[in-house]
């Protein structure tokens, strides 16, 4: 039996590679986008909670139902508002809410998948102290302290809130430009930082738009920082060497991750061993 090959995976910024070596678009919503959305589903529990106090206090006034039994149902639409309520809507929509719906997030799983019931129960139950009691300042501060804004809730169930409105991905860059093709085949280009590179990939995609005098700026000051990590400097205009240095860097990458692959597929191939015969008498 031949060992199947190993795909190539092209994993993009914000992706997530799964156990199953799949990519996942899964970017994390951002901290304000969250706590606004936290806050509209805390008025509507809020709402719902004033409704009630309206309700009760026309039913006594009426007469209609006994006085001792107030705290009994204070209670029971305490626990449907802050509890019951979160969790069933949060089980039944996979991860999503009013207040979620209206700044596009959903909570999932850490490893990107969906929520369940066990996820949504134990944040309606924390929930209670660290945005109810606490008028939500505990899940700020720690939403704050989180690399994806995850509030204490979601520290405990494994769980944060994605974004369901991304941005289109952008578009593939260029290659090599023909002017450094004997370039790039001798060129040694280094690793880029990861904060050059992410300016890099930003002004390759709004370059276009930008106005021309200060697109040179920005050109010139990414190719001195740039120059650095290459050697030697080609003699072109500084968007042609950020694009060449993009091009070398992308496709080296992509060659190493190749020759990974070939070499996980050789390990992987199975050994042939000759049958052994009988010795002769």
């Amino acid at each position: 039996m031949t060992a199947e090959r190993p795909a190539i995976v092209d994993i993009h910024q914000d992706e997530v590679l799964t156990g199953e070596a799949v990519a996942l678009d899964v970017q994390p919503l951002g901290y304000f986008l969250r706590a606004l959305g936290v806050l509209i589903d805390m008025l509507l529990g809020v709402a719902v909670l004033l409704l009630f106090a309206w309700g009760l206090s026309w039913l006594l006034g009426l007469g209609a139902i006994d006085p001792a039994v107030v705290p009994i149902l204070t209670i029971v639409v305490l626990v449907l508002v802050m509890i019951v309520i979160p969790t069933v809507v949060e089980t039944t929509t996979r991860g999503r809410s009013l207040g979620r719906l209206a700044v596009g997030g959903r909570i999932v799983r850490a490893d990107g998948g969906a929520a369940g019931f066990r996820h949504a129960f134990i944040r309606a139950l924390v929930g209670v102290f660290e945005l109810w009691f606490t008028v939500g300042a505990v899940a700020a501060l720690v939403g704050a302290f989180t690399p994806r804004s995850q509030r204490l809730g979601d520290l405990l169930a494994g769980t944060y809130s994605e974004r369901t409105r991304t941005p289109r991905l952008p578009d593939a860059q260029l290659g090599i430009p023909p002017v450094l093709a004997e370039w790039a085949a001798v060129a040694d280009v280094a690793r880029l930082p990861e904060r050059l590179s992410r300016r890099l990939a930003q002004f390759a995609r709004s370059a276009a738009n930008m106005e021309p005098t200060a697109r040179a700026r920005v050109a010139a000051s990414l190719a001195r920082e740039t120059a650095v990590h290459v050697s030697p400097v080609p003699a072109v205009d500084h968007e042609t060497f950020l694009i060449g240095v993009a091009a070398v860097r992308r496709e080296r990458e992509l060659r190493a991750l190749r020759l990974e692959t070939a070499r996980a597929d050789a390990l992987a191939a199975p050994v042939s061993v000759p049958p052994r015969g009988f010795p002769e008498r």
